[in-house]
């Protein structure tokens, strides 16, 4: 009898509808915003292309607008991410001023790209998202070399870049986590001194920021030492690591 009940109760499973499998997690998704409001960068197209590669090879998907309109409560609300990549001047009203705010303090992450800290100069908020401001930078593009640095100290092996090099209104040291620098001595125009950061991150009211002065030449992309940055200021600002 135990037997016949055992083979009836499997009989009985066996005829039960399959569940279908659970649907995966949709990717995060990250918005590339590009609106200008003063000098336009032709490098804007490879810093979308490459953003959207590696936002796709972090298992995200990235989205490209210039559409401020897009900045509402309810459409960042879909984004773990917001990137400005060289945006300039004024990009967004008050209302969309509001929305970014609410998305930072509810968790989300930015990434400041090369102009971004040459925008929203009205809106304090913003500034202390960046870090710093933009003051100006020496004419032209310049090589000089980046040195890493964690807690402070240098780390790993200087590597070499040529690109526009910003000067800052303020050292952002103080209220950031510097990430890298760049020697003033090799190149003309610095106005920072013996401490120039060029990459930081820091936590920010209630969210995460990660910022990069590089990235006006379109060549730099092709950087392998940029792309490895870049790649860890989008994991950092996803809340992915604490490596930035």
């Amino acid at each position: 009898m135990n037997a016949f009940r055992t083979v009836a109760a499997a009989l009985a499973l066996a005829s039960l509808p399959l569940m279908p499998p659970a649907s995966a997690a949709p990717p995060e998704r990250v918005l590339v915003f590009t609106k200008t409001a003063g000098f336009r960068h032709d490098a804007i197209p490879t810093a979308v292309a490459t953003l959207k590669t590696l936002a796709g090879e972090a298992g995200m998907v990235a989205d490209h607008t210039e559409d401020a309109k897009v900045f509402t409560v309810g459409n960042l609300a879909r984004y773990r991410v917001v990137v400005f990549a060289s945006t300039t001047g004024d990009v967004l009203d008050e209302a969309q001023q509001a929305a970014m705010e609410g998305f930072i303090r509810g968790g989300g992450g930015f990434v400041g790209v090369h102009a971004a800290a040459d925008t929203e100069y009205d809106w304090p908020w913003y500034g202390r998202l960046v870090g710093a401001y933009f003051k100006n930078h020496p004419p032209g593009v310049q090589a000089t070399h980046v040195q890493p640095e964690r807690d402070g100290k240098p780390v790993d092996t200087r590597w070499p870049i040529t690109d526009e090099l910003y000067n800052y209104r303020a050292n952002p040291r103080p209220r950031v986590h510097v990430v890298a620098t760049v020697d003033e001595r090799e190149y003309d125009g610095g106005e920072m001194g013996d401490d120039h950061p060029i990459t930081w991150c820091h936590a920010f009211d209630g969210g995460r920021s990660w910022y990069t002065g590089l990235g006006h030449d379109a060549k730099v992309y092709a950087n392998e030492n940029v792309l490895a940055q870049l790649a860890r200021g989008l994991r950092y600002a996803a809340g992915r690591s604490d490596d930035c």
